[in-house]
């Protein structure tokens, strides 16, 4: 097969992967993740099960997919903001706050979305730990710039990273931040950013 050949196949192929993960994300979201199965997703396709498992083995791994496009759309907006303008302190307070506002608008607010996040966290896919694993990475640049500006103290940016990832889990993780009081106890995402950010200097 020659490689223009190679290339027209492997993009019929990712254009059939995106109308099957388009359709799943709809029907998830519809219907619930629990109650759509692959045969559901055939018949909306107009389609039989037999061709999408040519492309996914499983609900289950058209779910980690979806897991995944949906944790890179968030990478890419931390990325953009640890790229912004202003200093590093101001970026990492932007990104707990980014963070804690996706997590709100995106994973808990819908309902149906809210339970495939749960799925995947309760799975334990690999996709969460890669996703995480990009994060640690972005933190730890950030912070390396920090140090480097002498904005920070002196320190090993990836311990400071896992240590900051650690102390910005109530705010990003779903199923906490679900669990969080809207009372007057409950500490504002600038409040938990400041205190980290002075662990840092």
């Amino acid at each position: 097969m020659s490689d223009l050949s190679s290339q027209v196949v492997d993009a019929l192929r990712q254009e059939n992967v995106e109308k099957i993960l388009d359709t799943a994300e709809r029907l998830f979201k519809h219907y619930g993740y629990s109650k759509t199965n692959v045969a559901d997703i055939a018949r909306d396709l107009s389609m039989s099960p037999a061709n999408i498992y040519r492309f996914f083995s499983s609900k289950a791994e058209i779910h980690q997919a979806l897991a995944r496009r949906m944790l890179s759309v968030q990478y890419e907006a931390l990325k953009a903001n640890a790229a912004g303008p202003g200093s590093v302190e101001e970026r990492l307070k932007s990104h707990l706050i980014l963070m804690h506002r996706i997590t709100v608008e995106t994973m808990l607010e819908e309902e149906r979305v809210h339970e495939m996040v749960l799925v995947a966290l309760d799975q334990q896919w690999p996709v969460i730990e890669e996703h995480l694993t990009r994060i640690r990475h972005l933190l730890a640049g950030l912070i390396r710039e920090g140090i480097d500006a002498g904005e920070f103290r002196t320190q090993d940016p990836m311990v400071a990273a896992e240590c900051f990832i650690c102390f910005g889990v109530t705010l990003c993780h779903p199923q906490l931040v679900a669990k969080k009081g809207r009372g007057e106890d409950e500490v504002e995402p600038l409040v938990l950013a400041e205190y980290m950010i002075r662990a840092l200097k």
